[in-house]
C-alpha cells in the first residue's frame, strides 16, 4: 500500500474513534493489516515500526505475549482487556514502574519487567496492549470497565495520611512530560482555581514542575516526594476526595482507581476521549473539560473554577451536617 494510501487510511481510523464507530475504526486497520499478513508469509518480510505487532492468530487457547510499549497510561487504560483473551496462558510485559503495583493481579497472567534482557518466554501470540481491542473487535456496547481489582494492589505500607482541614481534598497535576507540551496547563493560569477557599490542595506533580513557587504562594501541599512510585501516587489518590490532572498517566491511574477524576484537555485531543464529550465510556468517574480553541486555557480554568466551588460547596453542607 503507498504512503497516500496509508494516510488516507489512518485518517479514516483516527476520524471513527472519534465519533466512536470502532467497527468502522476495524475495518480501517484491516485495509493495511490483512495484506501484511499476506506478505507476512514471504521469507524475509520485516514487520516495520508502524504495523502492528499481532499477526491475526486467535489468543483463545493459546499462550500469549502481551507487550506494553507505549506509555503508562496506555498500559493503565488497555489492561481490562487481558482477561478476555481466554488465553491458556499470558505472558504480560510491562514498563518496570507499573510491575510491583500489577504483580500477581488477578486476571494478568505473570506480569514481567519488559526493560529486563531477559529471553522472551515461550509463546503461540505475541501482540501489543494497545492492539487488544482491535484484536477483540471490540466496541463501545461491549466495552468492559477499567480493571476493578487495581486499588487492591496497593501495599499496605503505601498508605498516606494527609491533613484534613474539613475542606474538599483535591489532587492536582498540571503539567505533562515534554513529548507534549500543549497538553500542559501554565500553573498561573490556574490561579483562580487555586484561590478557592473551601478547597485543600495536593500536588501530585512530579519532575522539575513540581517545585513551581506558586504553590507555596497557594498554599498548595507537595506530594512529590512522598509519591514518585506509581503505587504511592495511587495511595495518596486513594485519600483525596478528587483528582484534578492534564492528559497524562495520572488521569488513566485515578480513574482506573475509581476516584472521581476531571481532565483537562487540550483542543485537539486525543483520540480516546472522542468528541463533544464531557463524559467518556472508559472510565465512569471521569469528566472532561476541553479548550474551545487551541493554546487558550482561559475557559477551561473558568469552567473548572464553577464546578469546584460548586462541589466544594456541596462537600461543605455536608460536613456541616455531620456535625
Amino acid at each position: 500500500m503507498s504512503e497516500a494510501a496509508t494516510d488516507s487510511v489512518g485518517a479514516d481510523w483516527l476520524a471513527a474513534m472519534r465519533r466512536g464507530d470502532w467497527e468502522a475504526a476495524w475495518r480501517a486497520t484491516d485495509r493495511i493489516e490483512l495484506p501484511r499478513r499476506d506478505a507476512q508469509r514471504v521469507a524475509g518480510f520485516v514487520r516495520a515500526p508502524q504495523q502492528l505487532r499481532w499477526d491475526g492468530t486467535p489468543p483463545a487457547g493459546r499462550s500469549v505475549l502481551v507487550r506494553c510499549e507505549h506509555g503508562l497510561g496506555d498500559t493503565l487504560q488497555f489492561m481490562r482487556f487481558v482477561p478476555l483473551l481466554q488465553a491458556a496462558h499470558v505472558h504480560f510485559l510491562v514498563q518496570p514502574h507499573l510491575v510491583a503495583l500489577l504483580r500477581d493481579a488477578p486476571g494478568l497472567g505473570e506480569v514481567r519487567n519488559y526493560w529486563t534482557d531477559d529471553p522472551l518466554p515461550p509463546h503461540d501470540v505475541d501482540i501489543e496492549v494497545m492492539e487488544l481491542a482491535y484484536a477483540l473487535r471490540m466496541n463501545l456496547a461491549r466495552l468492559p470497565g477499567p480493571y476493578p481489582h487495581l486499588h487492591r494492589q496497593l501495599p499496605r505500607d503505601a498508605s498516606l495520611e494527609l491533613p484534613d482541614e474539613g475542606r474538599l481534598r483535591v489532587g492536582l497535576v498540571w503539567a505533562t512530560s515534554d513529548w507534549d507540551a500543549s497538553r500542559t496547563v501554565p500553573l498561573a493560569a490556574l490561579a483562580p482555581v487555586l484561590a478557592l477557599k473551601d478547597v485543600q490542595f495536593f500536588s501530585l506533580q512530579q519532575g522539575e514542575a513540581a517545585q513551581d513557587p506558586l504553590l507555596q504562594r497557594f498554599g498548595v501541599e507537595r506530594l512529590s516526594p512522598r509519591t514518585t512510585a506509581i503505587e504511592r501516587a495511587a495511595a495518596a489518590m486513594c485519600a483525596l476526595d478528587l483528582v484534578i490532572c492534564v492528559d497524562g498517566m495520572p488521569a488513566h491511574l485515578s480513574a482506573a482507581l475509581g476516584r472521581p477524576t476531571w481532565v483537562l484537555l487540550k483542543h485537539e485531543a486525543d483520540w480516546r476521549w472522542m468528541e463533544g464529550r464531557e463524559d467518556t465510556p472508559w472510565y465512569p468517574t471521569m469528566r472532561l473539560f476541553r479548550q474551545p480553541r487551541a493554546g487558550h486555557w482561559g475557559a477551561v480554568v473558568d469552567q473548572l473554577a464553577a464546578a469546584l466551588r460548586a462541589v466544594a460547596a456541596g462537600y461543605r453542607r455536608r460536613a456541616i451536617a455531620a456535625v
